[in-house]
């Protein structure tokens, strides 16, 4: 199942505009997630939403936002006077300026979008504005709203669509002096800095997010196939630590030595049989996909599963999901 738009409206500049959906560019449904349950019961925890005085349950009509101006103090706001400061600009991405990428500050950024044309019609205006960004070597500055709030959005070509990340208000990035200012001025010598330049020259390489591992997912995922399957679970030891660092100038050499060990021929022997013992190169994730485990029957279930299944378990079935809507 594709992804459903988090957003459709309309692209403008100045006088060309085409119909746009938005899509997420990144997603955590992957991941494991657990569910809090009762352990005598095996049964899932309801929340409730009380009174914090009373401790009587409310209900849902009887919910309204408060802003908080002192202790037990709110001033109420309601659906309605939020709807009449809705704003209006909420069905159009109006592009307002076009600045070099290197004048954002990373600190800005929040998260990217995908935007593609919505539908048939409209493809033209969108490639002029693409490729209109693209020949500048600039990214575009919009609005967008979501959720009845107004974000600014960076656009700029990614292929044949466009990538908008969403930007942080000046008031949401706080100020690095408050925590820089107790940092000591401190003098390296040349020798230090070179040999630190020589590990990083070393540890240098391509940007392959691919080859990346979430080895807390790989290790969750894996102690839930144990625990289907009835296998054993063991204490990991604890790790051996490197005492404390003495002298620095000691700890750059015998990191330098610890890399002369680990040669790139020793590296590619050890990917090898790496690979060797695998039998084949690790796939990678699909997009919009996550594990599927198996549920908790009720009390004792996982214990009767467990003597059912003595063999170890497949792994987890995928199965897709939905997106999550923005805000």
């Amino acid at each position: 199942m594709a992804p459903r738009a988090n957003w459709k409206g309309f692209l403008r500049l100045s006088l060309v505009t085409c119909p746009v959906a938005l899509y997420p560019a990144t997603s955590d449904t992957e991941k494991v997630s657990f569910n809090q349950i009762n352990r005598k019961t095996g049964h899932r925890i309801k929340y409730l939403k009380v009174d914090a005085e009373t401790g009587d349950e409310v209900t849902s009509e009887d919910i309204v936002k408060g802003y908080k101006v002192d202790t037990d103090t709110y001033i109420e706001v309601t659906k309605d006077e939020l709807d009449e400061i809705a704003l209006d600009s909420t069905h159009t991405i109006e592009i307002d300026e076009f600045v070099p990428k290197t004048d954002i500050d990373s600190r800005y950024l929040i998260r990217p979008y995908y935007l593609v044309p919505d539908g048939k019609v409209g493809h033209d205006a969108f490639a002029v504005i693409r490729e209109t960004i693209r020949s500048m070597d600039k990214v575009a500055i919009g609005r967008v709203v979501l959720t009845n709030r107004e974000h600014i959005i960076a656009l700029e070509p990614l292929d044949s669509g466009l990538m908008g990340t969403l930007l942080r208000y000046p008031y949401e990035v706080r100020g690095e002096k408050d925590y820089f200012d107790d940092i000591q001025d401190v003098k390296l010598t040349k020798d230090m800095l070179d040999l630190a330049k020589h590990i990083v020259e070393k540890k240098s390489g391509a940007f392959e997010p691919e080859l990346f591992e979430d080895h807390y997912e790989t290790a969750l995922i894996d102690l839930i196939n144990k625990k289907r399957s009835g296998a054993p679970i063991t204490a990991k030891a604890a790790p051996k630590t490197g005492g404390n660092v003495i002298n620095l100038m000691d700890a750059l050499k015998k990191s330098i030595a610890n890399e002369k060990d680990a040669s790139p021929a020793a590296k590619v022997a050890k990917d090898t049989a790496k690979d060797a013992t695998k039998g084949k190169k690790p796939k990678k994730r699909v997009e919009g996909q996550r594990e599927m485990l198996l549920p908790i029957a009720g009390k004792g279930g996982m214990d009767a599963a467990a003597k059912a299944a003595p063999k170890k378990a497949d792994k987890p079935v995928r199965a897709p999901t939905r997106a999550k809507k923005a805000g």
